[in-house]
């Protein structure tokens, strides 16, 4: 069977979409995901992202990873599913979705920039050398002076694979400050099992770790893609709420590729 597929990227995190509303992909088959998302035998992405109908919402967000796997919320992606759906005039400059770890909001600005609401923080782990919480997806904060010279792929999979976070793993973040509310940030996302150009909500958390003060907060950051936002209110040190993550969501190119071959 023929499907339409769409690539989108938002600063380099780039994705598949098919729009899935008539319930017709094979969402069980790992290794045709895996396959679509290969960058030498398939299409090529980081990960591979379904839209489908919702009863409550404008439609529903369904993400897998590169490894095939349904995977935890992607910021990044969640952007892109903005932009591809207004694309099928599903919605107009703002919309309402559903996404596996909840209700997301989200608005279509100017030159093709989405702004994102993401779940509320109500849980940060302080540690000597490190800082873990959830933003939608698990992840692992450390600031890191020569970031220019870490190993991200290699210190990164030490850390997903390590006793702390067990079978399941987490993403990790390599921060390195480069003034007041501007950062520069590198990611080694589980499931693709390497460093990717842009995550989404390793940069959300990111930027609630590595700024200071309380209230209303707006922090920059410089991913290898490109360049994100993240506007949030932190109530205290293990709440923040009202986190909006802000940058481009791009439609590269699309087709027809004939899965189960």
């Amino acid at each position: 069977m023929k499907y339409t597929f769409y690539k989108y990227e938002g600063t380099g995190n780039d994705f598949i979409f098919i729009d899935n509303r008539q319930n017709n992909f094979p969402k069980n088959d790992i290794k045709l995901i895996e396959k679509l998302c290969d960058r030498r035998f398939g299409i090529g992405a980081d990960g591979l992202i379904l839209l489908e109908n919702d009863v409550e919402t404008d439609f529903r967000m369904v993400y897998y990873n590169s490894d095939g796997n349904q995977s935890s919320m992607c910021g990044n992606g969640g952007r892109c599913i903005v932009a591809f759906a207004k694309s099928l005039n599903l919605i107009d400059d703002q919309t309402t979705f559903l996404a596996t770890d909840g209700l997301h909001h989200a608005y279509v600005l100017d030159n093709g920039i989405i702004s994102l609401e993401m779940k509320d923080v109500d849980e940060v782990k302080i540690q000597d050398d490190y800082v873990f919480l959830n933003t939608g997806s698990p992840h692992h904060v450390m600031l890191v002076d020569d970031l220019d010279n870490y190993h991200v792929k290699k210190n990164g999979a030490k850390i997903r694979y390590s006793d702390l976070y067990g079978k399941a793993g987490s993403n990790v973040n390599f921060v390195k400050q480069l003034s007041d509310n501007h950062f520069r940030l590198r990611t080694y996302e589980r499931g693709v099992e390497d460093e990717t150009l842009s995550c989404g909500t390793g940069v959300t958390a990111s930027a609630i770790v590595a700024s200071n003060g309380m209230g209303k907060q707006h922090v920059f950051i410089n991913v290898e893609g490109g360049k994100l936002e993240v506007a949030f209110n932190r109530l205290d040190e293990q709440h923040c709420n009202e986190i909006w993550l802000i940058g481009p969501a791009t439609f590269v190119f699309s087709g027809k590729i004939s899965l189960g071959l």
